[in-house]
């Protein structure tokens, strides 16, 4: 496959209902002129908390990414926690959340450029839309 230089701009949503509990996760991958290149969602598990899923979202979010080739990503995300864990200013305390940003990042060091913009939930509705998706259709 043909090596996709073209930035993207992505949203993605991580949510648990409960917190923790069930937990699903959606990404938008869109071209620079707003066009869709890709829609996921998917239920990620129980007893899972909100962190934990926003992190899952952008963990699948650069699997999916590398996958596609693309190598420089706008990520936004209605996590402000998130952001600033990744962007290095917070530190990243809790064990669990430690491994998934490690994963984060090696994932993110496979592509040329990576920023992360933390964003109200109002403009992350359709990724918001995807998790509930993917949680409507996983709770028995």
């Amino acid at each position: 496959m043909k090596q996709n230089n073209k930035a993207v701009v992505c949203y993605t949503d991580g949510g648990a209902r409960g917190n923790p509990g069930p937990a699903g996760i959606g990404i938008v991958i869109k071209n620079s002129d707003g066009t869709d290149i890709k829609k996921i969602n998917e239920y990620i598990g129980d007893n899972i908390t909100n962190n934990i899923a926003e992190y899952c979202a952008v963990i699948r979010l650069f699997e999916e990414l590398i996958k596609l080739k693309i190598k420089t990503a706008t990520v936004n995300l209605d996590s402000e926690l998130v952001v600033n864990q990744l962007t290095g200013n917070y530190r990243v305390k809790d064990e669990k959340l430690k491994l998934l940003a490690i994963k984060v990042k090696t994932l993110e060091n496979q592509l040329e450029s990576v920023s992360y913009h933390y964003i109200p939930r109002e403009q992350n509705k359709e990724a918001d839309k995807l998790v509930n998706i993917a949680l409507n259709l996983n709770i028995k």
